[in-house]
């Protein structure tokens, strides 16, 4: 059973309750659990009658572990009987317990807001066009002729920027070597920012064989606390210089790096894949303004709540993330000298934005009745285990159906908006 006190300010207080079956049943559930923990005189170990051990700790004594138990389905089943959308974890008392009555529970949790949505039909936006130009058609083609570049051994000149010098070097600061500061064979292309400010342009001008001194200065945000603000030398070996050559754009060209057997055929496709990103861009751009015009003519109090969750989700994707490069978050933090507070900071506003878009967006999805049908969300499914050469059967073992369904709601209802606005 369950009842709300009150709802203010985005936060419900209620109160729901555990009946004494229900809680004897815990009780029961709780001793076998812990009764092979407990020695009691004239027992073997795991043997001793739970009303001998209440007896003899309390007749309490597996009350707490109880309560854990019933807590959880309690609590679910509360918030489903009273439609509450809880944002947070909910901060949760006893008020009455006893073994004849059951518990009871005082909650109080954070909820989604409820707000008037402010004019979403027929806003009114500017459309930006991208269009594909010729110089970035080129540019993409360049970059793919760097990529596919060789390095040549350069012996009748001295070090450009562009080169890759291969060196060896060691770091002093204050007479002393330090920690990470030597290396031996190390490819360092001139003017990548691979090292710290000024040390590459000190090589530009010398020759193979040449052994340089090269005087820095570490940045004050450096992150090894050492060296932060330091001025500092490296002794430096140049073993050799290279330098890029770039393959003519020609028929061969062509068939190394891609399907097609001449350079025309290329720079069309090239052509053609450029324009539909660049109209893609442009969707995206359109979709964004027209849902941020939305969300500011809505105004909403947010429970802080519902950011700190946002924020904290980017930061456990984040580590995930780093956890397939072999480095957790502490690791990157020492490395990027960002503190983990700052990190946050930084996520804070665009965490803020998602929030009030996503409670924006599911309003106007109910207002419409915008739903997803069950053919929709098989079609879906096909799709992804098409692009992942998968079985729709497998792809629905790593997928949650659910988030399908609301990233659909998402994409229709942002259709919808779009149809609806006014496009200059």
């Amino acid at each position: 059973m369950s009842t709300v006190e009150k709802k203010e300010k985005n936060v419900v207080n209620f109160e729901f309750s555990v009946s004494g079956e229900e809680f004897r049943t815990a009780i029961e559930k709780a001793y076998k659990k812990n009764v092979g923990k407990i020695n009691i005189q004239g027992f073997r170990r795991g043997k001793a009658p739970r009303q001998i051990i209440e007896r003899y700790y309390g007749s309490e004594v597996f009350f707490e572990d109880a309560v854990n138990i019933v807590l959880p389905d309690a609590y679910d089943k509360a918030i489903d009987e009273q439609n509450i959308e809880a944002v947070a974890q909910p901060e949760i008392d006893v008020k009455e317990i006893s073994r004849e009555n059951g518990v009871v529970f005082t909650a109080k949790v954070a909820v989604k807001p409820e707000f008037e949505l402010g004019q979403y039909k027929g806003v009114e936006v500017s459309k930006v066009t991208h269009r594909t130009t010729e110089k970035e058609i080129n540019g993409e083609i360049e970059k793919i002729r760097e990529r596919n570049a060789r390095l040549v051994t350069v012996e009748d000149r001295s070090a450009e920027l562009g080169d890759t010098t291969n060196i060896d070097f060691e770091g002093f600061a204050d007479g002393v070597a330090f920690e990470g500061g030597k290396g031996e064979n190390f490819d360092l292309k001139l003017g990548s920012g691979q090292f710290i400010p000024g040390f590459e342009e000190q090589l530009v001008g010398k020759n193979t064989g040449d052994e340089v001194d090269v005087k820095v200065t570490f940045p004050k945000e450096y992150h090894a606390e050492n060296l932060k603000g330091k001025d500092a030398f490296f002794k430096v070996k140049i073993n050799s210089i290279k330098t890029q050559e770039l393959p003519e754009l020609d028929d061969e060209f062509a068939k190394d790096v891609s399907e097609f057997d001449t350079f025309e055929e290329f720079k069309a496709d090239m052509t053609k894949k450029l324009k539909e990103k660049n109209k893609a861009k442009s969707k995206q751009e359109l979709e964004n303004k027209i849902v941020e015009t939305i969300c500011n003519n809505t105004e909403i109090d947010i429970p802080e709540a519902m950011f700190e969750t946002a924020v904290n989700n980017q930061i456990r994707e984040l580590a995930m993330q780093l956890q397939y490069q072999g480095m957790n978050i502490e690791q990157y933090a020492q490395y990027t000298g960002i503190t983990l507070d700052a990190m946050k900071a930084q996520i804070r506003p665009d965490a803020e934005k998602r929030v009030k878009t996503s409670l924006v967006l599911e309003k106007i999805a109910k207002a419409e009745n915008i739903e997803v049908s069950d053919k929709e969300i098989e079609k879906e499914l096909e799709k992804m285990a098409e692009q992942s050469k998968m079985s729709v059967e497998d792809i629905k073992k790593y997928v949650n159906v659910d988030d399908i369904k609301d990233s659909k709601i998402v994409e229709k209802t942002i259709d919808f908006v779009v149809k609806n606005a006014t496009v200059k």
